[in-house]
């Protein structure tokens, strides 16, 4: 089982390039990095965690900017999104961010993908909440082809095109995982994506996590081995990772915290011993 970190990357926490140079060294695997465009100061969404939303989410670095630091700092951390909310991206845009991110980083990217909260966010960028899921769905499967073909083109509900020539093609095929942890997700997750992203909340079970992904795909006719399950806030508790690996989680992600620099890389110190089994 993979230990990597997701983190909000912000001016007045610690960059990019330091943080993936710091993780490398330490012996973590990935690093991915949360997404929000802008936070409306109508403040109308309530924030899923409760209480005031924390400052750090309306001072995140765009993901693929940040990444792209991190990937020049390192050799071998993988990165990824954690989660790039796809309805609020134009797909040929992002499409092209993804492939440049992976192909300057040598393949070592995985791109995690969400539907989103924030209502007025996702309003200001001409989506709308009942339906983000499908603008998500079209707007994946657009990307692949564009990834994938010389000529791509896609006619959907939401996204059309005629055929383009949209480079640079990603190294290799990229990983896509779906946050989420509804029953919805998991049928997506089957359909068009490589992996699962669930969050470890209260009571959250990694084997039931794991069985449940593996009954969905089994119902719809794919291989579980071929979807990957990365569990995003993981604890960071030794005896509690024994038993996702024992489960067979693929990845864990453990949380950076919103903290300065020195902050950040003495509980990097902390969670060090974590990467080892």
């Amino acid at each position: 089982m993979h230990v990597g970190v997701f983190y909000f990357p912000t001016a007045y926490g610690i960059a990019p390039g330091e943080l993936g140079a710091a993780l490398e060294a330490r012996g973590f695997e990935s690093l991915f990095v949360c997404e929000h465009t802008h936070i409306p100061a109508s403040r109308r969404s309530p924030f899923p965690g409760g209480g005031e939303l924390p400052k750090r989410y309306s001072h995140t670095y765009d993901p693929f900017v940040a990444l792209a630091f991190a990937a020049a700092a390192t050799k071998k951390l993988m990165l990824g999104t954690g989660v790039c909310l796809v309805p609020q991206r134009d797909p040929i845009i992002t499409a092209k961010s993804v492939a440049s991110v992976e192909r300057l980083a040598g393949g070592r990217f995985t791109f995690g993908i969400g539907g989103g909260w924030n209502v007025e966010e996702m309003e200001n960028h001409g989506a709308h909440y009942p339906t983000r899921f499908k603008l998500l769905r079209e707007r994946m499967l657009a990307m692949r082809e564009l990834w994938t073909q010389e000529e791509a083109s896609f006619h959907g509900e939401f996204v059309n095109f005629d055929k383009v020539w949209m480079h640079p093609k990603p190294l290799g095929h990229i990983p896509v995982v779906l946050g989420g942890e509804t029953d919805h997700t998991l049928k997506r997750v089957v359909e068009f994506c490589d992996g699962w992203f669930p969050r470890a909340g209260v009571g959250f079970d990694p084997a039931a996590a794991v069985a449940r992904l593996h009954a969905y795909a089994n119902k719809a006719g794919r291989a579980p081995a071929s979807l990957s399950t990365t569990v995003f806030r993981a604890p960071a508790d030794a005896a509690a990772l024994a038993g996702y690996r024992a489960a067979g989680i693929n990845r864990v992600l453990l949380e950076v915290p919103d903290l300065d620099r020195d902050g950040i890389l003495r509980r990097l110190d902390e969670l060090a011993p974590l990467t080892r089994p």
